[in-house]
């Protein structure tokens, strides 16, 4: 096997939780630098990395051949554009961009380079998530009606991360926790005919937009995706009305929670999820009714490195490409023109 040697352009918590233990228990990679300007937290964590205090000096390097873009929203543009002129393979975390045109635009250069373009979409590879997935391809609610998926948190405080808390460019949940459900919406029914939303602030000490409501319009199908920063009772994260059943589902996050404990993933108990949070189904199958509490199925990040790998090493198909980045954003700025306007605009 031929590692990738891979370079991170932070290591804040993304770096830290999200990227640098898949990369660096992954035996199809190399964790090899980091961009830091002055705290050195990748070489302690991780012997052996190398730490630039540039992007310029980074990319400089011959020898990096992946770059991890994840940084603040408002620099994913320019940085990967400078990655893949430089001729690096690109991850960039979610949100893909700012806008659909800067997306495009990155699209076509990593074509002209020859080079992969994928967008970090973690939550495809959730334990709740692939669980809804497998309903659905079993068929077990038959033609669906009505879906509403929620991404909630109850925060009081604002954040540490002052980039997300400012406003400008990228900022607000619709950017940061939509991004995931717009993504799994879309991955689940396609693009929505029309969309309607409301956007707004609800605690006073906020700056950016902390509460969202989208509603898609498809033909038979109603899909509404909700987040909130003041939920302190947890609600269901899906719930699936389909003319044979429901499905009921809490939202859960049994990955994140691990990581930031400090455990290295991997081993047969990873991304599983307890029996508290199996799913409730209610529904008729060969003319019998039933309603019980099913497993989830196991969830894995990882999963997404080993595409990547295929993909740069055997040119596979990416496990989420630029393309899906740019849809999601095509659904952002249409959800802020909807919620600016008051009116239901079409796709």
């Amino acid at each position: 096997m031929d590692p990738i040697k891979t370079a991170l352009c932070s290591f804040g918590m993304s770096g830290w939780v999200f990227h640098a233990p898949f990369i660096n228990i992954n035996p199809g990679f190399n964790l090899y630098a980091v961009w830091e300007r002055s705290k050195n937290l990748a070489e302690k964590k991780y012997p052996g990395v190398k730490t630039f205090t540039t992007l310029e000096d980074m990319l400089a390097d011959e020898a990096v051949e992946l770059v991890v873009v994840n940084t603040p929203n408002f620099t994913h543009y320019d940085y990967t554009k400078k990655a893949l002129e430089a001729r690096k393979n690109v991850i960039v975390e979610k949100p893909f961009t700012i806008t659909s045109k800067e997306g495009n635009e990155l699209i076509e250069l990593a074509k002209k380079q020859n080079l992969k373009l994928s967008v970090y979409q973690n939550r495809r590879f959730d334990s709740d998530y692939k669980t809804i997935k497998n309903v659905l391809s079993e068929n077990l609610l038959g033609d669906l009606v009505e879906v509403e998926m929620h991404f909630d948190r109850f925060k009081e405080e604002l954040s540490s991360k002052v980039h997300k808390e400012t406003p400008g460019p990228g900022s607000g949940s619709l950017y940061d926790l939509g991004a995931h459900l717009i993504d799994q919406a879309l991955q689940l029914f396609g693009m929505p005919d029309q969309l309607f939303s409301d956007i707004r602030i609800a605690r006073p000490i906020s700056q950016v937009d902390d509460y969202f409501e989208l509603l898609f319009y498809y033909k038979k199908l109603r899909v509404r995706i909700k987040s909130s920063y003041v939920v302190r009772e947890p609600l269901p994260g899906y719930i699936f009305h389909g003319l044979k059943g429901s499905f009921i589902k809490p939202k859960t996050n049994v990955q994140e929670e691990s990581l930031q404990a400090g455990n290295i993933p991997g081993g047969p108990d990873w991304g599983k999820e307890p029996d508290s949070e199996k799913g409730l189904l209610h529904t008729e199958i060969n003319g019998k009714i039933i309603r019980e509490y099913i497993s989830s199925k196991q969830g894995n990040y990882g999963a997404y490195y080993d595409g990547i790998y295929q993909s740069i090493r055997n040119d596979k198909p990416l496990p989420v490409t630029a393309e899906d980045g740019v849809l999601v954003i095509k659904i952002i700025e249409a959800a802020y023109k909807s919620n600016e306007s008051g009116k239901v605009i079409p796709l």
